[in-house]
Formats: structure tokens, C-alpha cells, sequence
């Protein structure tokens, strides 16, 4: 399985809120977030443009264990 579940966002109800997984086949994370306002992603934007194929998502610091999870996740599977 190339997927592997890391943790949802542990203050909400379980429904429609921040995950996190790691694609141990891609070599990515995956982060489910809110969408930013327009203002926040006009800031953004302010560094570059964002292409149609990518996105920004916003993510709680709450999160940061669970991405901390994600990351260790990413480093066990390139180790040889």
C-alpha cells in the first residue's frame, strides 16, 4: 500500500478536517487543509505565481505533530 494514513486534525470531529498521509511509492506527503481567503492567498501569490496544477492549503499548527509524523514517515522509507 503506497498511502499510508498519518492523522486527522485531533480537534475536530473526524469529518471534512486537516489529514495528513505520506505516498511511500511517490516519495510525497499529502496535506488535506482549508482553503485560504482571498486575501491570504493573494499574499501568497506575492512570491511567485501558482500554477493550476498546484494549490495552497492552510493547516493548523495543531498539526504539527501529525506532519512531524508524516515527515518521519517519508525519512523511514528513502532509508537503505
Amino acid at each position: 500500500m503506497a498511502l499510508e494514513f498519518i492523522a486527522k486534525d485531533p480537534n475536530t470531529d473526524g469529518a471534512n478536517c486537516p489529514t495528513a498521509w505520506v505516498d511511500h511509492e511517490a516519495e510525497e506527503m499529502l496535506f488535506q487543509g482549508w482553503k485560504p481567503d482571498e486575501a491570504k492567498l493573494a499574499e501568497c501569490l506575492q512570491t511567485g505565481p501558482i500554477p493550476d496544477s498546484e494549490g495552497v492549503v492552510r493547516v493548523p499548527f495543531r498539526m504539527i505533530d501529525a506532519i512531524r509524523k508524516a515527515c518521519d514517515a517519508a525519512e523511514r522509507s528513502t532509508v537503505q
